[in-house]
């Protein structure tokens, strides 16, 4: 009779735990022993996550959560930190992956350096274009521009086209300019000239045509520069992008690319404001799907700080003749304000120097009227008059920024401005308070891709040797809280993604990063050594520097 009264209650113990088991939640997917910075309202830290059909499902201890749901995989996070996925606000992620077949001039401390790199490029692709990106003259002793006498002598009929690291300036031999078809007399101040003869420099939309002139890579070739460029995103823990200026044809073959899988990785495309971008998407109040945004029109204003392009009230100081270039004319910004505000689009403005940023903000005022969530933006936002900084308040203009501006421009940027006006420039604090909040991005190719050293240098503004040991302009750094915002949830927000995605939350996607160490608590000088160890998209692991997910 006793061994019955067992056996039942041995039977009865089994179905219990059974049908508890029966109560759980499948999801595909939990994360756990880890500290996850939620970047919520409450700014939460908990332990855990459950992820189902690429969302979000739950956050909590890992108690709570693994008590209610059971997982097709498990991730032992081992006590690393998980943070949102990074989000670059302002990045040029197509040609990015374009320059991908391109000489790299980063690096080159010299013209002589630039000849030896494009040399050895040719020798592996004897019968293209010789084609670079990244010089920068404020590397090189002396910190003299180029000229192309010597890529004439040693490439007199194979186009050279070298572009500077801003984008804005394009050193071209004789070969690329008439093959862009470029002819004198040439547009006024796009030229660089010496003893009035032009030195194979150009600015802007000189230097434009060159880039156009540049044979295009097929679809096959685009499509493997694509994924490649995503898988770098992914390698250091971008989830999304910004694309800064981008065109139809681009956009349509990312957007089949991330319907096929083979791009995960959001992307919000600012459209360049031809007519065809315009007519094809304006129309129609744009186009959306949970990879893609198609909500916004990049201008340019004016140029590069670093060419002295950049378009300034006052002239350069070490340039006194020279005030920079206004690259589209008023007028024509007004009438693509004008469309946007018709159909509901965001503008998006490069301005850089206090000239040119005037001259938006007025054009941006006449369209909002004041307080608004239309969220326009300036794009850079480096050199801003005393007088118009409140203007980005009263107006609810958005100063969309690139920390690591500031650390790279820090050994020139004086010399460019002078005293007075460095100190309302890189001014990301300042113009931080003007809203609460501030997007952050890397405007790579032009600055490094890592979003962490963004972190870094909107935290420390410092160089990667930690220099200078006090910061530049400290009194604009970020708090350590306000800097992983910038590049979570206020980059999200940039573009009306803050209820998909920029947080750990319930019902968003789930888009996450795991890192090795804690960004908002180790040593300053650290930041820079931390490691990604995964980087999740959809709740998919899309970059894994240790295969430990099991089943």
């Amino acid at each position: 009779m006793k061994s019955s009264v067992k056996l039942i209650a041995f039977l009865s113990l089994l179905i219990m735990i059974q049908s508890c088991s029966d109560f759980k939640t499948n999801v595909d997917l939990i994360i756990y022993n880890a500290s996850v910075y939620t970047v919520d309202s409450l700014n939460r830290t908990v332990e855990c996550i459950a992820v189902k059909k690429g969302k979000i499902v739950a956050v909590g201890s890992d108690a709570e959560v693994r008590s209610r749901f059971e997982a097709k995989h498990y991730l032992d996070a081992h006590k690393s930190f998980i943070f949102p996925g990074f989000i670059d606000a302002h990045s040029h992620f197509t040609g990015f992956a374009l320059n991908l077949r391109y000489a790299d001039l980063a690096e080159a401390g010299s013209f002589r350096e630039i000849i030896d790199i494009i040399k050895n490029y040719h020798k592996l692709n004897p019968e293209s274009w010789i084609v670079g990106r990244g010089w920068d003259q404020n590397k090189w002793p002396g910190k003299q521009f180029p000229d192309n006498n010597k890529l004439n002598e040693l490439f007199p009929d194979i186009p050279v086209v070298l572009t500077r690291v801003d984008g804005h300036a394009v050193l071209a031999n004789n070969a690329a300019i008439r093959k862009a078809g470029l002819t004198e007399p040439y547009t006024s101040g796009e030229a660089i000239l010496h003893d009035g003869k032009a030195t194979g420099l150009f600015l802007e939309h000189c230097a434009d045509k060159l880039k156009e002139a540049i044979p295009l890579p097929t679809a096959a070739e685009m499509t493997k520069l694509l994924v490649k460029a995503t898988e770098l995103c992914h390698a250091v823990g971008l989830t999304g992008v910004n694309d800064a200026g981008v065109d139809k044809k681009a956009i349509l073959l990312i957007d089949s690319l991330q319907k096929a899988g083979k791009i995960k990785l959001r992307l919000d495309a600012m459209m360049n404001p031809t007519d065809e971008n315009m007519n094809f998407f304006m129309p129609e109040g744009g186009y959306k799907t949970d990879f893609l945004r198609v909500g916004s029109v990049k201008l340019y204003a004016d140029g590069a700080l670093g060419s002295r392009g950049a378009c300034l009230l006052q002239p350069y100081s070490d340039d006194p003749s020279n005030y920079g270039i206004i690259v589209t004319p008023e007028n024509e910004i007004r009438t693509v304000c004008q469309n946007a505000k018709k159909y509901g689009f965001q503008v998006n403005t490069h301005a850089i120097g206090d000239s040119a940023i005037r001259m938006v903000l007025r054009i941006y005022c006449e369209f909002l009227k004041g307080k608004n969530d239309l969220r326009w933006r300036i794009e850079h936002a480096q050199v801003v008059n005393e007088n118009d900084f409140d203007i980005f308040g009263k107006y609810s203009i958005i100063p969309s920024v690139q920390a690591t501006h500031a650390t790279s421009d820090m050994s020139w940027a004086e010399a460019r401005l002078g005293n007075t006006r460095l100190k309302n420039a890189y001014a990301y604090h300042r113009l931080m308070d003007e809203n609460g909040w501030i997007p952050n991005g890397t405007d790579f190719p032009v600055e490094n891709i890592s979003p962490l050293i963004t972190y870094y240098a909107a935290v420390a503004r410092k160089n990667l040797e930690g220099k200078p040991a006090m910061g530049f302009l400290p009194e604009n750094a970020l708090s350590r809280l306000d800097a992983l915002k910038s590049v979570t949830i206020w980059a999200a927000r940039a573009s009306f993604q803050e209820t998909k995605i920029g947080s750990i939350e319930k019902g968003k996607m789930a888009d996450f990063v795991i890192l090795d160490a804690d960004i908002l608590s180790i040593a300053e000088k650290n930041i820079p050594k931390v490691k990604v160890k995964y980087t999740i998209v959809n709740g998919e692991v899309v970059y894994n520097a240790a295969n430990d997910i099991k089943k």
